[in-house]
């Protein structure tokens, strides 16, 4: 059976197509509440404080974080299927609570179980993709993969924008929620296959040294998973912000839903897109360089937010925040997955995305308490400091060849 197996793109292309598909409705999830949440929480709860309407944003990043742990240290023992499809099913009543919240406690606990779905959905999609290609395609599947989660995002925070507008903030926007969760489900029982025997072909000829502790190298020790590990927190602490106060910003610049909705969509859709390219580059250009540029555009972009108010310099802005984030996500991963033994990457990847996605919260609660206390303008500045600052501990810290002091 061992002999049978093959890695590579073009060897698994059935199965890493189907993985592509599911990971699209899992992006699908979170692209739902994208745009119209700022609006649903003053319109239907009459929610106003920064940090309240940021709450959702915390429950999801911490819920997420956690789950995302716990997925890479299961992946090997319960499998990576079970896994996907149980993250499924937390996903199947987060519409029909959305619809009927009668208090905004309601809707956190709809994003505590949106975070546990992403966490075992996206984990095991990310996980089982690395497993299919090996060595080679590793950036090129990673690309292929969060362009699929992401470009889903976009399309769905335009939708759900657009359905807003027409018909109502609610219930018809979370309608569909429904029908992603379902198809997702579908697609994971029947046509999914766990990967695990996988990683025990390329064990047979993986030189990389083992970790001893994998978190604490990954978090701190070694120097290219720990500086790939944070800037990956700085990343989502500041798509966070963007996340839970931008629509704010531009509802305080008088635009419409159809308007918002259409220049948060381009964030996620250019980074969506961008990462077909940019995964590609990451298999033979410096990832050192593509983490450096990326955080460092991040960062300038955000700076640039408070001060440009015309609707197409805005576009502008979030197409280069786009392009920034496309340069740094699927390398997050393909560093991670190159830095260690494929017996280990499952849990190096739970522990990078573990402090990846608290990021979301700590960007939440950070840039809420700074709105409240000094405004919009001077939150979004400050994390947009904070990301040029990450790019800096790339430039300095991580080495420029990552396998040097790691392959024998």
């Amino acid at each position: 059976m061992q002999d049978q197996i093959k890695l590579g793109l073009r060897e698994n292309w059935l199965q890493f197509t189907i993985l592509v598909i599911v990971n699209a409705f899992v992006g699908g999830m979170v692209g739902l509440e994208r745009t119209i949440f700022p609006e649903f929480a003053e319109t239907e709860f009459e929610i106003g404080s920064n940090t309240a309407i940021l709450s959702f944003i915390v429950a999801f990043g911490i819920t997420k974080a956690i789950t995302n742990y716990f997925t890479g240290k299961l992946a090997n023992r319960i499998g990576r299927k079970k896994l996907l499809v149980i993250g499924w099913l937390f996903a199947l009543p987060i519409p029909f609570i959305l619809i009927h919240a009668s208090s905004w406690n309601w809707v956190v606990f709809a994003n505590i179980l949106l975070g546990i779905n992403q966490g075992l959905t996206w984990s095991s999609t990310v996980v089982m993709k690395i497993d299919l290609v090996g060595e080679k395609n590793r950036g090129t599947a990673m690309g292929i993969n969060e362009f699929s989660g992401y470009f889903a995002v976009g399309l769905v925070a335009l939708l759900s924008g657009y359905i807003a507008q027409e018909y109502g903030i609610t219930p018809y926007p979370f309608y569909l929620g429904i029908g992603i969760s379902i198809a997702g489900l579908f697609l994971s029982v029947l046509f999914v296959k766990d990967t695990r025997i996988f990683i025990n072909k390329e064990q047979q000829t993986n030189k990389t040294q083992a970790l001893e502790n994998v978190f604490m190298e990954t978090t701190f020790r070694d120097k290219t998973l720990s500086s790939v590990t944070q800037a990956g927190l700085v990343n989502n602490l500041n798509d966070g912000m963007i996340w839970g106060l931008l629509p704010i910003l531009l509802l305080s610049f008088n635009y419409d839903s159809k308007e918002i909705g259409l220049i948060a969509a381009i964030y996620p859709a250019v980074w969506g897109i961008g990462q077909l390219f940019t995964g590609r580059m990451a298999d033979f250009y410096s990832k050192k360089k593509m983490l450096f540029t990326g955080m460092f555009l991040q960062g300038l972009a955000i700076l640039f937010i408070p001060y440009f108010t015309d609707f197409y310099l805005l576009v502008g802005i979030a197409v280069i925040l786009g392009l920034g984030t496309a340069l740094v996500y699927p390398t997050f991963l393909s560093a991670i997955a190159e830095a260690t033994r494929p017996q280990q990457r499952a849990e190096s990847i739970g522990v990078f995305r573990l402090w990846r996605d608290l990021g979301y919260a700590l960007g939440a609660i950070l840039s809420g308490i700074i709105a409240d206390v000094f405004g919009i303008e001077y939150a979004v500045l400050a994390i947009g400091v904070i990301t040029i600052l990450s790019s800096l501990i790339i430039k300095f810290r991580m080495p420029a060849e990552n396998l040097n002091s790691r392959i024998g």
